[in-house]
């Protein structure tokens, strides 16, 4: 009975050279096989041209940090851009959970309007796209008119339904430009939210405001309220989800 004989692993140049063709997630396998697979397919003449194309910037740390071996560079550049394209999760609110409550005032302490509207139930300007939305006053709404350029005091507040939890978006006195065609604003930067994906994390600020604009009709009469939520950035409207993500983060227990 004959016996064969166990077949030699190839040699050590043989397995460099063969890295040299394998892409890095056959590297990887490869590299599972034996400790002498290993050390062939993680060296850094195989590694320092696949991560010099794919992450050029991250190659460079080795000229600082010689001891870190290119293929631990490459595999901390494909986690970063896995996270960096990973969709955030979807918020644990809806509009259907909140109630927008406005109320506008003037400075004596006469209503002008009163708001407390369901969140599903007003007028997104955008399509259901952004966090901005559009309140018809009706007159079940309205306590007073304002006088021209007369101080005023607004307040806009997100309630949780049955009245669980409150946030106060904005809390602002100035005054008003009473003239139709004309809308007068007031915004307020809004608290860092820890750990929320579109809020700053910065001690400067939150980087989000809040915005209401007013809109009169030509008798001095409140006709439109219009709400939002914008990034200071660039001035842009937040998506809804991003809205609701950042406002669960006051509303809603930490998870």
């Amino acid at each position: 009975m004959s016996h064969r004989k166990p077949q030699s692993p190839p040699p050590w140049e043989a397995l460099v050279l063969v890295a040299h063709y394998l892409d890095p997630n056959t590297l990887a396998v490869a590299s599972c096989v034996s400790r002498s697979w290993s050390l062939a397919m993680s060296l850094d003449l195989v590694w320092q041209p696949i991560c010099s194309s794919r992450y050029p910037s991250l190659s460079n740390l080795k000229i600082s940090n010689p001891w870190v071996p290119y293929h631990r560079l490459y595999a901390i550049g494909l986690a970063a851009s896995k996270r960096r394209f990973k969709p955030p999760s979807k918020p644990r609110l809806s509009l259907d959970n909140l109630l927008f409550a406005i109320e506008l005032s003037t400075m004596g302490g006469v209503p002008v309007i009163t708001i407390a509207e369901a969140g599903s139930k007003i007028n997104n300007v955008q399509g259901n796209e952004v966090f901005k939305f559009d309140i018809d006053i009706n007159q079940d709404c309205l306590g007073g008119r304002i006088k021209a350029l007369e101080e005023v005091k607004i307040t806009w507040n997100v309630v949780l339904k049955g009245w669980e939890a409150v946030f106060m978006m904005i809390e602002k006195e100035g005054k008003l430009s009473c003239r139709e065609g004309v809308e007068g604003w007031f915004w307020e930067e809004l608290p860092v939210a820890a750990g929320c994906c579109c809020s700053s994390s910065s001690d400067v600020g939150s980087g989000i405001v809040g915005d209401i604009k007013v809109g009169f009709c030509g008798d001095m009469k409140v006709e439109k309220v219009s709400v939002g939520m914008l990034r200071c950035v660039d001035w842009r409207y937040l998506t809804i989800d991003d809205g609701l993500r950042y406002l669960q983060h006051f509303l809603l227990p930490l998870m």
